[in-house]
């Protein structure tokens, strides 16, 4: 848990950029069609509803970070009150500063850990300093550590396990998204009876030179990536401050093209697509992508300890929460609307065989905005999958493996292999990422982003009350403090499950059924 140096540190705006950039990614990219299918009304209620619960519970990680840094002072106190009796019962000046540093003004009669350092009705005039002192956010305390801390090895368990099965539905959509991106730019057959409208059918050829369907091509291209990305995962590698500066900025060219390039379409040409207000089939997979695409938490700690100035951090990040459904909103508006037919994968309708526009231009500019676009996400995603499947390697150790022994073969061979052949597997048994998508974030996504918070701050708000006292008061606090909002997130995400689930199935037994009718 180290501190943050000072040279590492950077300001309120610069965080709210990264939290920006981290929550706005691929997972956009899958926004407008999920959005067209479920109705533009549904889906901006749906988009505004979720956006404000994901809110709800950074507020619960933001606490719980506080509450963290809190417990871990109080260790050190106890372990420096325990070095103090050990040497001395009678204190030297300089130990008794460095314990009033940590917000202790000496030795008390009472070593037990379960004594609160301050008494709910204290009325000591260093009180209000004390809760200074404690409720900082100091140290970086990723989330596993704060699963630690606050849960106890069944909820650790459950914690690892949700947080696996959605880095492997990470990689799963990673792999099928590259994939699918290639075969629509680099098979060239169209068949006759084309249409812009169109989806062309994996059973169609990939090249008229060569028997090679565009299903056996997605499954080669599938295999070369995760060929030439797969060794990394033996490897311990993290992405650049320069490289995400590359891919930041890649992302921002790509997503303000493709908004200017729909507005354009809409004036000139008017309303090719015609959504409906709503449509209740299409919730399972907005529902998905929505949670997926508001994701951040599992690396809030990453970025937010380093900020300088944390005291209006709540607000800030309420901003940003704003920004950023008014751009998902604008985005999948302007989609929906703009073109006819949707593919699963936004970038797709730009491409120059693009199925919502089918450009045929000549201008050598246009051309290069429409490959741009149609390959930034095997560039952006090719940088993010190395570092996602090592974390997930990382999650899969700390699961099944104890720290204080190495497993060799276990730890370099088994457990990387663990981590990017069910992707694989996954992907290439479907190529659907609304599937992916909607799966992915319906389930893990829900455990992360609601669950996980939720009985986080739970558990941090005993042990601290329990520890620390009720008379430190954490400035971080969510403002979302009642009970009622903790039973609300998870009967929310229950529920929301449930409706997936049923609709999945639903979905599902009628596409079976309609053959045999």
């Amino acid at each position: 848990m180290p501190e943050q140096n000072l040279s590492d540190q950077y300001s309120t705006w610069v965080g709210l950029i990264y939290v920006f950039n981290l929550i706005v990614g691929t997972g956009a990219l899958t926004l407008p069609a999920v959005f067209s299918q479920a109705g533009w009304a549904l889906g901006l209620s749906v988009i505004l509803i979720l956006a404000f619960i994901s809110f709800i519970t950074v507020t619960f990680v933001i606490e719980v970070m506080a509450s963290a840094n809190a417990i871990v002072a109080w260790r050190h106190i106890q372990h420096r009150k325990r070095i103090c009796f050990s040497q001395d019962s009678s204190f030297n000046e300089t130990e008794s500063e460095v314990l009033q540093t940590l917000g202790e003004s000496g030795p008390s009669n009472s070593d037990s850990e379960d004594t609160p350092l301050v008494m709910p009705f204290s009325t000591s005039p260093d009180r209000a300093d004390i809760t200074y002192r404690y409720y900082v956010i100091r140290d970086k305390i990723e989330m596993g550590q704060m699963a630690s801390i606050f849960f106890n090895k069944f909820g650790i368990t459950l914690f690892y396990l949700c947080f696996a099965i959605y880095l492997y539905g990470d990689l799963s959509i990673y792999g099928a998204a590259v994939a699918k991106t290639l075969v629509d730019v680099i098979c060239t057959y169209q068949p006759e009876n084309f249409t812009c409208n169109s989806t062309i059918p994996d059973t169609e050829l990939c090249w008229r030179e060569f028997a090679l369907d565009r299903s056996d091509a997605y499954r080669i291209f599938l295999s070369i990536f995760i060929l030439l990305l797969g060794p990394f995962v033996f490897f311990n590698i993290q992405k650049t401050k320069y490289l995400q500066l590359l891919t930041s900025g890649m992302r921002w060219l790509a997503f303000t093209i493709m908004i200017v390039y729909a507005l354009k379409n809409l004036i000139i040409h008017g309303a090719q697509g015609n959504p409906p207000a709503a449509n209740i089939m299409g919730i399972p997979t907005l529902f998905g992508a929505c949670i997926y695409s508001f994701m951040c938490h599992h690396s809030l700690p990453a970025l937010v300890a380093p900020i300088a100035n944390k005291s209006t951090l709540t607000r800030s990040l309420a901003l940003d929460y704003l920004l950023i459904a008014f751009f998902y909103l604008l985005l999948a508006l302007t989609g929906a609307f703009a073109f006819e037919h949707l593919d699963d994968l936004y970038t797709l309708d730009f491409s120059p065989r693009g199925s919502g526009d089918c450009s045929k231009s000549n201008n050598i500019f246009i051309i290069l905005i429409e490959y741009f676009l149609s390959l930034f996400p095997v560039f952006t995603l090719s940088t993010s999958f190395p570092i996602i499947a090592i974390t997930l390697r990382n999650n899969l150790q700390s699961l099944f493996l104890n720290e204080d022994t190495s497993y060799f073969c276990l730890r370099k061979i088994v457990f990387p292999i663990l981590a990017i052949l069910p992707p694989y597997m996954i992907a290439m048994s479907t190529k659907d990422l609304s599937i992916l998508v909607g799966i992915t974030g319906s389930y893990a996504g829900a455990g992360i982003q609601y669950l996980i918070p939720t009985f986080l701050v739970y558990y941090a708000r005993q042990k601290t009350n329990k520890l620390i006292g009720l008379g430190v008061v954490n400035k971080f606090a969510s403002p979302f403090s009642s009970n009622c909002w903790l039973i609300f997130v998870i009967v929310w995400a229950i529920a929301c499950m449930i409706l997936v689930s049923v609709n999945f199935v639903q979905i599902h037994f009628y596409s079976i059924s309609i053959p045999l009718g």
